[in-house]
C-alpha cells in the first residue's frame, strides 16, 4: 500500500481543524463561531503545522517532496495542469461570494431602538428611580462641582464595560466585539453619531439594566441577546459605564425636552 505523504497528512488535519471550528463547535454551543476566532484559531494551528515539519530536516524534505515533485517533475504534468485550472477557479469563487451583490433582506418591522412604554417609571430590580423625563446619572453633576471624583466614576465605568461588555460591543466601541457578528440584532455601535446624542442617560440606564430578556411588551421585538444586566452589576456600575460610554466617545447625551 502507498504511503500517504506527510504534506497530505498535514492538509487533511488543516482542513478538519476548519469544518470543526466552522461546524461542529457552533451547533454544539448553538452560536456561530465568528470568523474572526476562526482565522485566529487557524493561523495558530497552521503555525503549529509548520513547526511540526521543521523540527527536523528529513521531516521538512519529506513534507515539500510532493509539493517539489508537482513543479518539477514531467510525469506530475497532469497535476500542475489541473492545480493551474483549479486555483483560478477557487480564488474566482471566493471573489465573487465576498463582492457580489447580496439580496436584500425582508423587511424588519423592528425600530431603530426599542420605545420606552407610555407612562414609564424607571426602575433597578424591584426598587422605582422615577419616570424617565425627572431621572438625571446621579454621579454626571460630579463633572463640575468634583472632578476628580467624576474620573473615578468615568474609570470605574471603564473597568465595567471591559469586564463584561467588550466581548460585543467591542474594544472601541464599535459593535464589532469577538461575538458580534454571530448576534441579531447585531449589537449597538456607540461610535455612531446617531446614538448617544439621541438618548437620554435615562433610556439607557433602562436598555442596560433589562438588557433583551428583560424588555416590556412594549419594547419588543428588541429583544436581542444583551443580558439583563441589573442581575449582575450595581445600580453605580450601571450608571458609571453610561458615563464612560460619552467620554470615550466623546458623544453628549440628550437631555429632556431636546428634539422631537
Amino acid at each position: 500500500m502507498k504511503r500517504v505523504s506527510l504534506f497530505t497528512i498535514c492538509f487533511a488535519i488543516f482542513i478538519a481543524c476548519w469544518v470543526f471550528l466552522r461546524f461542529v463547535i457552533g451547533s454544539v454551543i448553538s452560536v456561530p463561531i465568528p470568523s474572526s476566532v476562526i482565522s485566529m484559531y487557524m493561523g495558530l494551528v497552521l503555525i503549529a503545522i509548520l513547526v511540526h515539519v521543521s523540527v527536523e530536516d528529513s521531516r521538512f524534505r519529506e513534507f515539500i517532496r510532493p509539493i517539489h515533485e508537482t513543479l518539477v517533475d514531467e510525469n506530475r504534468k497532469n497535476r500542475r495542469i489541473i492545480l493551474a485550472v483549479l486555483i483560478p477557479l477557487l480564488l474566482l469563487g471566493y471573489t465573487y461570494t465576498n463582492i457580489a451583490q447580496k439580496a436584500n433582506p425582508a423587511g424588519d418591522p423592528r425600530v431603530a431602538h426599542p420605545v420606552p412604554p407610555s407612562e414609564f417609571k424607571l426602575t433597578y430590580k424591584d426598587k422605582v428611580i422615577g419616570t424617565m423625563q425627572e431621572v438625571e446619572n446621579p454621579h454626571r453633576h460630579l463633572e463640575k462641582d468634583k472632578p476628580e471624583e467624576f474620573k473615578s466614576h468615568v474609570e470605574n465605568g471603564r473597568r465595567v464595560y471591559y469586564d463584561n461588555c467588550f466581548y460585543c460591543h467591542g474594544d472601541h466601541l464599535d459593535g464589532q466585539g469577538h461575538f458580534a457578528h454571530g448576534l441579531i440584532p447585531l449589537p449597538a455601535n456607540f461610535q455612531d453619531p446617531g446614538i448617544i446624542p439621541n438618548f437620554q442617560e435615562a433610556f439607557f440606564f433602562w436598555r442596560i439594566s433589562k438588557g433583551g430578556p428583560g424588555l416590556p411588551p412594549a419594547g419588543t421585538p428588541w429583544n436581542s441577546a444583551m443580558p439583563v444586566w441589573e442581575e449582575v452589576l450595581t445600580e453605580d456600575e450601571i450608571w458609571d459605564v453610561i458615563l464612560f460610554l460619552s467620554q470615550y466617545t466623546g458623544h453628549s447625551y440628550r437631555t429632556f425636552g431636546e428634539g422631537h
